[in-house]
Parts: structure tokens; sequence; C-alpha cells
């Protein structure tokens, strides 16, 4: 799983005085500049600003240590919270870290479980296989019983996994779509069109007189090339679109998520078609705001 990294200069600007907190919890809810995490002692209202810090100590897949945007902050994910208590309750983030492989864990349930789903089908196709063994060759039934009996035991398994998952981020029917728009992109280009810059700048500026949003930005790409190559090129066009969102659209990062590149999943259109592969290369983008607000 790629994800969108943006560096950021940060300097520290706490107020003397203080008191200094600590928080761990899981995200289940991400308002504007506001992260709602649910943790042992209960949910806690946690404030992102300028100055937050995110890290992954042991960095994604084995790798040193690696700061990453505030874009990866999505529900689902695990964090532990070092900042400031402010007159609220709510805790100032000061530094954000991840755990990189829940972080995976938390872009796949974004994403569609794809590879939880498709080991599901790899099981099913299993025992399918299984079950013409047993017709072809009845001197070894005892054993595909054995390993029929097996697949399902992890279909059922996968399927647990499935629900578990798909509990832990509920973010989407949380919100309410405010505004919406489609980047399309030329073969292997990350180059924003002029149109889709006149659009994008029309978003930012929908969803700055807003309370409490978030833009989700999402990469996509053809089924042209391999699937490593698709993945890193829809992550160059998410990260191309959140630039611009920043640097054009004054959108502050805290304000952005991106969880993740989608590479070929997720396609809009057919890609036996030239037309359909054109509308696949795209980058989704979504003004959203909290139920809560809206409705406030």
């Amino acid at each position: 799983m790629n994800l969108v990294v943006i560096s950021l200069v940060a300097i520290p600007a706490f107020a003397a005085g203080q008191d200094k907190a600590e928080v761990k919890g899981m995200i289940v809810s991400r308002t504007g500049e506001t992260l709602i995490l649910n943790g042992p002692s209960g949910k806690t209202t946690v404030v992102l600003t300028d100055d937050t810090t995110t890290k992954d100590d042991k960095g994604l897949f084995g790798l040193e240590k690696q700061h990453l945007s505030n874009v990866v902050l999505i529900p689902g994910l695990k964090v532990d919270v070092d900042g400031v208590g402010d007159n609220q309750g709510r805790v100032v983030a000061k530094t954000i870290t991840v755990d990189g492989d829940d972080l995976e864990t938390a872009e796949m349930i974004q994403s569609g479980l794809h590879p939880t789903a498709e080991q599901v089908a790899a099981n099913m196709k299993a025992i399918e296989s299984n079950q013409q063994g047993i017709a072809a060759h009845e001197v070894q039934l005892a054993a595909q019983k054995e390993n029929i009996e097996s697949n399902r035991q992890q279909i059922d398994q996968n399927i647990k996994n499935i629900e578990e998952n798909t509990n832990r981020f509920t973010a989407l029917s949380e919100y309410d779509v405010k505004a919406q728009a489609t980047v399309n992109f030329e073969v292997g280009s990350t180059k924003i069109p002029a149109k889709d810059q006149i659009e994008l700048k029309e978003l930012a500026n929908t969803a700055t007189r807003l309370k409490g949003y978030i833009i989700e930005v999402t990469g996509y790409a053809d089924s042209t090339g391999s699937a490593a190559m698709n993945t890193k090129l829809s992550e160059d066009r998410a990260k191309s679109v959140v630039t611009y969102l920043m640097q054009q659209g004054e959108v502050p990062v805290r304000h952005i998520v991106a969880p993740g590149a989608m590479g070929e999943y997720g396609a809009a259109a057919t890609n036996e078609t030239n037309a359909g592969r054109a509308e696949n290369r795209r980058v989704e983008v979504k003004v959203l705001v909290n139920k809560g607000i809206a409705g406030s």
C-alpha cells in the first residue's frame, strides 16, 4: 500500500505553562481540524494545528523512521498523541505516532478490503478445485475432505476479519458530501489539465467556507502496465492534486485526507476501450462535512 507523503516544516508554538498530555486510541472520526479518538479512558478530542507532526517510529514495511503528512490520519487508525491540554478538555497535538502495519490495515479498509476479499475468492476457488479432485480421484477422498474443511474454516475467519475491519471504519456513513470533482489524466501523466485546475479551485473555495470540512483525495489508474506501476502512478496523481489544493486552493493540509492509492482497483469504466481507460485515469475529490456539524 502506498501513501501520499508531503513534507511540512513545523515550528512548535505551544504556549508555556500548558499541561502536557498523552492519549492513545483509535481514530473513530475526523472533522476538519479535530480527531475523535476512542481509547481505554473513553473518547478524546484531538486538535490538529500547522505545527502537528505525524510520524512512524518503525517505518512502513520495516523501513527506518518516517515522517508522514497528516493526510494519513484516517478513521480506523490507531495512534499515540503527545501534546498539551486546552481549557476545553481537548488535546492539542504536537506529535502523532502511527504504526505502519496498522496504517496499512486502515488503508485496506478504506480502499475496499481488496486483499482480504481476494483471499476469500482464492479459498473458494481452492474448495472448487478440491471438490473436482474428489470426483476424479476417489482414492484421495479423505485428504480432500480435510482440505475442504480447512479452507472453509479459513473462509469463516476471513469473513470475520472483514466484518471486524468494516466496523473499524464507518466515516463514510457519518459524512455529507458537499462538493466533489474528478480530475482526469493523460496516459502515464500526473499533470492536472487546465480545465480541472479551475474546477479544483472552485471546490477549494466552496470547502473553505464550510465549518469542519475535510477533503478526501483518492487516486486511480487504468489497467495498462503492472499493478505496482499503476499503484505508484495513482499515488503520484493523488499527491499532485493534494499539492495543488494546498498551494493554489490555500487548503490547510490538516483538512485533507488521502487514504492511499487505489491503482487499477475501483474502475469507473471498462478497461477494454480507450474511452474507458481514459475515464479510469483519475483522481476523485470530495468535500465532506460530518453530519453532526451539518445538522447543527
